[in-house]
């Protein structure tokens, strides 16, 4: 598919109203989840219809008064998330690659907007982690996909976090033996996604993207997506595989190295008020505070 827009917001307006928008940018790099945080200007073009089918970018301008995520959980049926996906991720846990994407899913009740405070639950608050991601949308229902034929259902591509608990993931003293991969990364809000949607028209590349997380301003997870053991259209393929993938699905596609989990001799997990921001070149940042409940 190829939208009507390159770049997909959603936001209140000075009138108080909710709007998707087309953001009015000056160049390829205009990061609007950073002009919002910096306090400056952005307007946008109002869009009209079904944002994955008939979308219609209209004269219309209003000014962004509260910047929100591209996408309500009524617009996702499913977020579909891939583990152990980047090379020095793999290397800095001690594993050893998968030979095809490990996959592991959040409900709809996962995604949060742009800004919003991420609610954690008192029973995943002594090993909260971040995880920045790349994720894909799909743009148009499909089944067993051709790997060559798949980036013709992308609608565009979002930067995302996955919230993780470690404690509920991989400690024996509350996931036993198996590692509880869905439970642990699917409480409500624990997919935050923003700031924009920004189309294939854009990003032609989705495997030369540098990502960058931050927590507090500190420098986390510094990566590009050319570390990607499994790339976007080998994803795509093998989650399609006797399975629909339906319009509007959300695809996390791993994690770079520099997680909490990951550090040497002691994680330093995330706490009440800390705020993570993740980066990525032509999609921008999203940001978040984790408010512990």
């Amino acid at each position: 598919m190829t939208p009507t827009w390159k770049r997909l917001i959603r936001f209140v307006a000075q009138d108080g109203k909710t709007y998707r928008g087309e953001p009015i940018v000056s160049d390829a790099d205009y990061d609007v989840g950073k002009q919002f945080l910096q306090g400056k200007q952005i307007m946008a073009k109002v869009i009209t219809g079904d944002i994955f089918d008939n979308a219609v970018v209209t004269d219309v301008i209003k000014e962004v008064k509260t910047l929100l995520g591209p996408l309500t959980p009524d617009d996702v049926p499913m977020v579909k998330c891939v583990g152990l996906n980047f090379m020095k991720h793999i290397q800095e846990g001690g594993r050893t690659p998968p030979p095809f994407p490990s996959i592991f899913y959040k409900t709809s009740f996962s995604v949060a907007d742009f800004g919003e405070d991420i609610p954690i639950p008192k029973i995943a608050q002594s090993k909260c982690d971040y995880e920045g991601e790349l994720c894909i949308v799909i743009g148009k229902t499909g089944k067993n996909i051709k790997e060559e034929e798949a980036l013709s259902y992308v609608a565009g591509y979002v930067t995302g976090n996955d919230v993780s608990s470690r404690n509920w993931q991989k400690d024996p003293e509350f996931a036993g033996s198996v590692p509880q991969w869905c439970f642990s990364k699917s409480f409500d809000k624990y997919a935050p996604l923003g700031p924009a949607l920004v189309s294939p028209q854009v990003i032609q590349n989705p495997g030369n993207l540098s990502l960058q997380t931050t927590v507090n301003g500190e420098i986390r997870q510094d990566a590009n997506t050319d570390d990607l053991l499994f790339g976007v259209p080998r994803i795509i393929s093998f989650i399609s595989q006797s399975t629909t993938l339906e319009m509007g699905t959300v695809i996390m596609t791993g994690t770079p190295s520099g997680v909490a989990l990951g550090m040497k001799p002691t994680p330093v997990y995330l706490q009440n008020g800390d705020v993570v921001e993740v980066a990525i070149d032509q999609i921008g940042t999203l940001s978040n505070k984790m408010v512990f409940e």
